[in-house]
């Protein structure tokens, strides 16, 4: 700080430099002194290096100076997530319809626990998928809605921006006990959730389904609204053995919820244990990653130290095979290869002068 004044970390970063730059140049400049002193036994008659590495000097001194740059913007610049303001009017919209039945309470979803041995609910395996979509969202452009779906639909979030507030519906709340009891309506309640979308652009929404498809409805799909541009069909929940579940033998039905998506026009997933796979959310055009605006100062910094590093680690293997005249490199060569005889000492005789 100076003056009361705080000092930017690019300039920092920038004086560091400089001062680095200072210290390796005067460190060069007595290294070129004392190389003169033996340049003929190094480089030959010509007392020369190759012409490239007459440069080394220079590149060393402006290599070490990058990154000093570099590690000072690392350490003064700390680094920052990006706080992004929700757009007033959304372009992007995910429309969740949860299964809230009972059965979406059965501990047979996801991995076994090596501890305890327990499998975790389904509508907790429901959150940890649903975990990955949000995570690919724009918060500053789409908006999230969530319908329970059990004897009716029922709109328990609408339009928000706030992904916490969508996760802590999957904590196991117990989200069925704001519906009348009775059996699952799971297909009518889709359709009289998926109206919410009509007042959406089209081809601006993601429809999600996340259920167990336990349901004895076998109303048709009406038609799914133009808003809609993509669907998946979530399915949680063993395929093979039954839960019980307040006396009820409870699984996932695959088959039925594989006709449900292709009523959607979408995609249906086992996830009861696997992860949405990154091809079919790559197809999803709602949660394409975004490409970032440009790159930061820490970014540089990375890459700065990143190449200085990687100039000074080549220098000296490279000075090694390459930093005398090839002449000399030559005749090096060939002198291991062909040792020349030295004469030995010859001894004066005896009564000559030595």
């Amino acid at each position: 700080m100076v003056d009361g004044t705080a000092v930017s970390p690019l300039t920092t970063a920038t004086l560091a430099g400089l001062v680095c730059i200072a210290i390796v140049s005067i460190g060069e400049w007595i290294q070129v002194r004392r190389t003169r002193r033996v340049a003929k036994l190094a480089f030959g008659p010509e007392g020369r290096p190759a012409v490239w590495a007459r440069s080394v000097p220079v590149i060393r001194v402006a290599t070490m100076g990058i990154v000093a740059w570099g590690l000072a913007v690392l350490i003064c610049e700390p680094p920052r997530i990006a706080e992004v303001e929700p757009a007033p009017e959304a372009s992007k919209h995910v429309l969740v319809c949860l299964d809230s039945s009972p059965s979406m309470f059965a501990e047979d979803a996801g991995q076994r626990d090596p501890d305890s041995g327990e499998f975790q609910q389904r509508m907790v395996r429901g959150g940890e998928v649903i975990q990955a979509v949000l995570d690919r969202l724009d918060a500053e452009n789409t908006r999230i809605t969530v319908f329970g779906v059990y004897t009716r639909a029922v709109p328990i979030v609408e339009e928000t921006f706030d992904k916490s507030v969508v996760q802590n519906l999957f904590d196991g709340l117990p989200v069925f006990s704001a519906f009348e009891p009775g059996p699952t309506q799971l297909s009518s309640s889709i359709s009289d959730a998926i109206e919410y979308a009509r007042r959406w652009p089209d081809k601006s929404a993601l429809l999600l389904v996340v259920s167990d498809g336990d349901s004895t409805d076998n109303t048709p799909i009406r038609a799914v609204p133009k808003a809609i541009a993509d669907t998946v069909v979530i399915g949680l929940g063993q395929t093979g053995q039954a839960t019980t579940v307040a006396g009820h033998a409870s699984r996932q039905d695959a088959d039925s919820l594989r006709s449900l998506a292709d009523q959607l026009h979408g995609t249906y997933f086992d996830a009861n244990v696997r992860h949405l796979p990154s091809e079919l959310m790559s197809r999803l055009s709602i949660i394409q990653p975004r490409v970032a605006d440009g790159v930061g100062l820490r970014e540089a910094a990375v890459v700065a130290v990143c190449l200085g590093a990687s100039l000074l680690s080549m220098l000296l293997p490279a000075l090694c095979l390459f930093g005398a005249p090839r002449q000399r490199n030559d005749v090096m060569r060939w002198e291991s290869q062909f040792p020349v005889a030295r004469p030995s000492r010859i001894e004066p005789v005896s009564g000559e002068p030595v």
